[in-house]
């Protein structure tokens, strides 16, 4: 075998020839993209940090209540940012919040639209194929490197890492939605003159809205899912006390963190889930 190992490829070196060459042709890029990233977040960040806790738990039961009509929903909601309150998480979890949902509307804003593009071209399906399943299979830590030299340390690296994780489940759950319309359908909108424009936003679009709303749901729980990740380039939030807890093997510590990060994702996903018909807000 040491013919073979004699002559090793140097995808290392390659991949760090690729990194310097974007550093020095294109850096002026990743410092704007940077800046835009950086105040969507801090802007989240204001709105969200704006009312009291009290009156924000007001205000997200009763969008709760709004959203379901279902009163054991708007109670656990209630319970549970009142539990994060009491435990002392309010302000890592506001911003574990705010980058979640920068992280899904970066994700929904790009992935749908190539959802969209790869359930009507099959040649870009499948070349999309193989780059989605590299970015859900690679290690975080591989690429989290690059981003780190790219957008320095913060809130940006973490995002940015945390859309390459979670943007496939829009892409893919967009195409699957949009690709299952039923023939018939599509048939009927061409034979009243429908064009390819009205048939997506008639037809398809309003087709496949459960499985869009679930690649939402899935980008949440993928986002949640790296906010430790993301305590490990600086960004802040409910990530932070779980390296602490890590670092000093303190049991309490990182299960109330874990505690609170599961409620944050129950609550996200009742909230953001499509009812079924017949099934109320549950």
């Amino acid at each position: 075998m040491d013919w073979l190992t004699d002559q090793k490829l140097p995808i290392g070196a390659w991949a760090k020839s690729a990194v310097d060459w974007l550093i020095d042709n294109a850096g002026f890029v990743f410092d704007w993209l940077s800046v835009i990233l950086k105040s969507m977040i801090d802007g989240l960040l204001w709105l969200l940090e704006l009312p009291h806790p009290l009156l924000f738990t007001a205000l997200v039961v009763a969008l709760a209540w709004w959203l379901k009509r279902s009163v054991p929903l708007a109670v656990f909601v209630a319970l549970s940012l009142l539990f994060i309150i009491n435990q002392g998480y309010w302000d890592d979890m506001i911003k574990t919040l705010a980058l979640v949902v920068a992280s899904a509307v970066v994700c929904m804003v790009f992935g749908v639209p190539l959802g969209i593009a790869a359930a009507h071209n099959p040649r870009f399906s499948a070349f999309l194929r193989p780059v989605l399943d590299l970015m859900q299979t690679i290690p975080t830590f591989v690429y989290l490197i690059p981003a780190l030299i790219l957008f320095g340390l913060g809130m940006v690296p973490g995002l940015v890492a945390t859309v390459i994780f979670a943007i496939p489940a829009p892409i893919r759950l967009t195409e699957l939605g949009v690709k299952s319309t039923p023939k018939q359908l599509i048939e009927a909108g061409e034979a009243f003159g429908a064009t390819p424009r009205q048939l997506l936003w008639k037809v398809e679009l309003p087709w496949a809205l459960p499985q869009i709303m679930a690649g939402l749901t899935q980008t949440i729980m993928l986002s949640l899912s790296m906010v430790v990740i993301a305590a490990l380039v600086g960004a802040p939030g409910l990530g932070v006390p779980v390296v602490r807890a890590l670092n000093t093997v303190n049991i309490a510590k990182g299960f109330e963190a874990g505690l609170i990060i599961v409620l944050v994702a129950i609550v996200l996903d009742r909230l953001c889930r499509v009812s079924e018909p017949g099934q109320g807000g549950r």
